[in-house]
């Protein structure tokens, strides 16, 4: 008789996380409104954004950058390590910084370096970290992530920018809901899609960086070369790769950008990849497709609905590839050197 498979010490410990981060998200949401409030008016004043992070907070930048410029803010995501070599004038702007540890070396090699204060604001889990002692934060419910791979820290991190778009003006009933009613979808029509695939490339166009943020994780937790690029940027010339052995995964939002990753999607299967489409477009389903179904949104509301679907696919993916899923050989939960 064949036992069965013991859960890995480090994916046990991202369920603790998952578990808990809609509640954590709820809260971080309520718990932020005087200092999203702050953020929110240096916002209006200045009408220019800087979202710097590393990692899954670069991801969760690039996320929600589209959602600030849909307030005609102009506003940009930037790899904290990019400003550091190559820094952007922050003169006139307001700078968000995230780390979930707060404790990042790029964090505390820019600060060392960075002369302005004024119109800089941080996104962390630990009040007490080097960003929350050094710049005024907004901090998410639950403290420091302990798993590897980010997913609680993701979805708490997401909640706290719901607080600065809704101090912003945006309505946060549809997220919030997301939050509180999380829709259950099955994944094991896209996970059998994906088994034999060689690597994972996730692409979408307004939910391009919720596509990043999965691409990582994949690739932390699987050890399997995944990434990720935004749907223009596959079309041109990168579709050359597409083949039986490459999984695409597509994230499709009720929005102006669904028609793009449709035909982006039919172009998939016409090249005979392996194709999964998170999709809360509202659409019919792409033939060929493995499509994982949510209710028409888009935005945040979106975003929330998808991740911990997504994050259960990246699980599984990773348990199914390596014995000892969710503990780093090579990295560390928080990265200290450069």
């Amino acid at each position: 008789m064949i036992g069965e498979k013991k859960r890995p010490a480090g994916l046990a410990a991202i369920d603790r996380e998952m578990a808990r981060q809609h509640e954590d998200a709820i809260a971080s949401f309520k718990n932020n409104t005087d200092i999203a409030g702050q953020v929110a008016a240096s916002i209006r004043r200045n009408g220019r954004l800087v979202l710097l992070g590393m990692g899954a907070s670069h991801a969760v930048a690039r996320t929600v950058e589209p959602l600030y410029r849909a307030r005609g803010i102009d506003a940009i995501a930037v790899p904290l390590s990019e400003q550091l070599g190559q820094p952007l004038p922050l003169t006139g702007r307001t700078v968000l910084v995230t780390s979930q540890s707060g404790e990042s070396a790029e964090v505390v090699r820019w600060f060392s370096e960075a002369g302005q204060r004024a119109d800089i604001f941080g996104l962390t889990l630990e009040a007490g970290s080097f960003l929350g002692r050094t710049i005024p934060c907004l901090v998410g419910a639950g403290g420091t992530e302990l798993a590897f791979a980010a997913t609680r820290s993701l979805t708490v991190t997401f909640a706290l920018h719901l607080a600065i778009l809704a101090a912003l003006g945006d309505d946060p009933a549809p997220a919030l809901a997301a939050l509180e009613t999380p829709e259950a979808i099955a994944i094991d029509a896209a996970l059998a899609a994906l088994s034999e695939v060689a690597t994972v490339v996730t692409s979408g166009r307004s939910l391009q960086g919720l596509a990043e943020a999965l691409a990582l994780g994949l690739t932390e937790l699987s050890r399997v070369p995944c990434f990720s690029l935004e749907g223009g940027q596959l079309r041109h010339g990168p579709m050359e790769m597409l083949s039986s052995k490459i999984g695409i995964v597509l994230f499709r939002g009720n929005d102006a950008t669904a028609d793009l990753v449709t035909a982006m999607a039919l172009s998939v299967v016409e090249a005979g990849a392996r194709l999964v489409i998170f999709d809360a477009s509202g659409k019919p389903p792409v033939a060929g497709a493995v499509t994982l179904a949510f209710k028409p949104a888009s935005g945040l509301a979106a975003v929330l609905a998808m991740l911990p679907v997504a994050q259960c696919l990246m699980i599984a993916f990773a348990d199914a590839r390596v014995e000892n899923a969710g503990t780093p050989v090579r990295t560390t939960k928080i990265t200290r050197s450069e």
